[in-house]
Protein backbone atom coordinates (compact mmCIF):
# COMPACT_ATOMS: atom_id res chain seq x y z
CA UNK A 1 0.00 0.00 0.00
CA UNK A 2 1.63 3.39 -1.13
CA UNK A 3 0.75 6.49 1.23
CA UNK A 4 -0.09 9.52 -0.77
CA UNK A 5 2.40 12.40 -0.52
CA UNK A 6 1.07 15.01 2.53
CA UNK A 7 0.46 18.34 1.05
CA UNK A 8 2.00 20.96 3.54
CA UNK A 9 0.86 24.45 3.89
CA UNK A 10 4.17 26.94 3.97
CA UNK A 11 3.62 28.99 7.38
CA UNK A 12 5.13 31.73 5.88
CA UNK A 13 3.34 34.33 3.18
CA UNK A 14 5.55 34.53 -0.34
CA UNK A 15 7.21 37.66 0.87
CA UNK A 16 8.21 35.99 4.18
CA UNK A 17 9.57 33.16 2.22
CA UNK A 18 11.29 35.20 -0.16
CA UNK A 19 13.13 36.98 2.26
CA UNK A 20 14.22 34.08 4.26
CA UNK A 21 15.37 32.46 1.25
CA UNK A 22 17.71 35.42 0.36
CA UNK A 23 19.23 34.90 3.27
CA UNK A 24 20.52 31.06 2.07
CA UNK A 25 23.91 31.42 0.56
CA UNK A 26 25.89 28.63 -1.53
CA UNK A 27 28.07 26.66 0.25
CA UNK A 28 29.04 24.90 -3.20
CA UNK A 29 29.15 21.64 -4.00
CA UNK A 30 31.18 20.75 -0.35
CA UNK A 31 30.53 17.24 0.15
CA UNK A 32 31.71 16.32 -3.20
CA UNK A 33 34.83 18.58 -3.53
CA UNK A 34 36.29 17.11 -0.54
CA UNK A 35 35.43 13.89 -1.54
CA UNK A 36 37.68 14.64 -4.70
CA UNK A 37 40.33 16.21 -2.60
CA UNK A 38 41.00 13.43 -0.24
CA UNK A 39 41.26 10.95 -3.17
CA UNK A 40 43.30 13.27 -5.01
CA UNK A 41 45.31 13.70 -1.29
CA UNK A 42 44.91 10.31 -0.60
CA UNK A 43 46.59 9.02 -4.09
CA UNK A 44 49.38 11.62 -3.97
CA UNK A 45 48.25 13.40 -7.12
CA UNK A 46 49.88 16.87 -6.72
CA UNK A 47 50.48 20.00 -8.33
CA UNK A 48 46.28 21.37 -8.34
CA UNK A 49 44.75 24.31 -6.88
CA UNK A 50 41.45 24.78 -5.31
CA UNK A 51 39.39 27.44 -7.56
CA UNK A 52 41.99 29.32 -9.06
CA UNK A 53 40.44 32.79 -9.61
CA UNK A 54 42.89 33.71 -12.50
CA UNK A 55 41.12 30.90 -14.74
CA UNK A 56 37.98 31.35 -16.36
CA UNK A 57 35.12 29.91 -14.84
CA UNK A 58 37.28 29.04 -11.97
CA UNK A 59 37.83 25.39 -11.90
CA UNK A 60 37.27 23.36 -8.61
CA UNK A 61 40.54 22.04 -8.92
CA UNK A 62 43.40 23.89 -11.62
CA UNK A 63 46.35 21.41 -12.22
CA UNK A 64 49.12 24.58 -13.19
CA UNK A 65 51.90 23.00 -14.62
CA UNK A 66 49.50 21.00 -16.59
CA UNK A 67 46.97 23.84 -17.73
CA UNK A 68 43.76 21.52 -16.78
CA UNK A 69 41.10 22.02 -15.35
CA UNK A 70 38.78 20.01 -13.63
CA UNK A 71 35.00 20.86 -12.49
CA UNK A 72 33.31 18.80 -10.13
CA UNK A 73 29.58 18.71 -11.63
CA UNK A 74 26.55 18.49 -9.64
CA UNK A 75 24.29 15.81 -11.10
CA UNK A 76 20.93 18.15 -10.40
CA UNK A 77 22.89 21.52 -10.73
CA UNK A 78 24.46 20.66 -14.19
CA UNK A 79 21.72 18.61 -15.32
CA UNK A 80 23.34 15.14 -15.81
CA UNK A 81 21.73 13.45 -18.57
CA UNK A 82 22.43 9.67 -17.25
CA UNK A 83 20.92 10.71 -13.73
CA UNK A 84 17.73 12.49 -15.16
CA UNK A 85 17.47 14.15 -11.73
CA UNK A 86 13.87 15.21 -11.03
CA UNK A 87 12.73 19.08 -11.36
CA UNK A 88 11.33 20.21 -8.70
CA UNK A 89 7.51 20.10 -8.50
CA UNK A 90 6.90 23.43 -7.36
CA UNK A 91 8.30 26.79 -9.37
CA UNK A 92 9.09 24.02 -12.63
CA UNK A 93 9.74 26.92 -15.16
CA UNK A 94 12.15 28.54 -12.85
CA UNK A 95 14.51 25.52 -12.45
CA UNK A 96 14.52 24.52 -16.02
CA UNK A 97 15.29 27.40 -16.70
CA UNK A 98 18.49 27.66 -14.10
CA UNK A 99 19.65 23.96 -15.24
CA UNK A 100 19.33 25.12 -18.91
CA UNK A 101 21.55 28.42 -18.04
CA UNK A 102 24.00 25.76 -15.59
CA UNK A 103 24.65 24.18 -18.64
CA UNK A 104 25.21 27.03 -21.36
CA UNK A 105 27.46 28.43 -18.91
CA UNK A 106 29.58 25.12 -18.46
CA UNK A 107 29.77 25.04 -22.29
CA UNK A 108 30.85 28.38 -22.78
CA UNK A 109 33.92 28.30 -20.29
CA UNK A 110 34.77 24.70 -22.00
CA UNK A 111 35.02 26.56 -25.35
CA UNK A 112 36.87 29.64 -23.64
CA UNK A 113 39.73 27.24 -21.81
CA UNK A 114 40.47 24.95 -25.27
CA UNK A 115 41.05 28.28 -26.47
CA UNK A 116 43.57 29.28 -24.36
CA UNK A 117 45.14 25.40 -24.85
CA UNK A 118 43.71 23.97 -21.95
CA UNK A 119 42.17 20.53 -21.27
CA UNK A 120 38.77 19.90 -19.57
CA UNK A 121 38.00 17.22 -17.04
CA UNK A 122 34.28 16.82 -16.02
CA UNK A 123 33.15 14.50 -13.36
CA UNK A 124 29.89 13.70 -12.39
CA UNK A 125 28.50 13.24 -8.59
CA UNK A 126 27.19 10.17 -9.79
CA UNK A 127 30.69 8.73 -11.00
CA UNK A 128 32.63 9.11 -7.76
CA UNK A 129 31.96 5.93 -6.20
CA UNK A 130 33.81 4.25 -8.73
CA UNK A 131 37.43 5.10 -8.39
CA UNK A 132 37.70 4.71 -12.48
CA UNK A 133 37.24 9.04 -13.07
CA UNK A 134 40.99 8.55 -11.21
CA UNK A 135 42.32 6.50 -13.43
CA UNK A 136 40.86 9.08 -16.15
CA UNK A 137 42.05 12.35 -14.79
CA UNK A 138 45.82 10.60 -14.55
CA UNK A 139 45.76 9.43 -18.08
CA UNK A 140 44.83 13.20 -19.04
CA UNK A 141 47.71 14.46 -16.38
CA UNK A 142 50.14 12.39 -18.03
CA UNK A 143 49.20 13.47 -22.20
CA UNK A 144 49.08 16.95 -20.80
CA UNK A 145 52.15 16.80 -18.97
CA UNK A 146 54.52 15.66 -21.89
CA UNK A 147 53.73 18.27 -24.65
Amino acid sequence: MTKKPVKRRDPLNPRQRSIQMARVRATRNRSTEMHVAARLIRQKVRGWKRHASEVPGRPDFWFVRERVAVFVDGCFWHGCPQCRRNVPSSRRAFWKQKIAANRRRDQRVKRLLRGQGCAIFRVWEHELSNPRWLDRLRAILQRYSQG
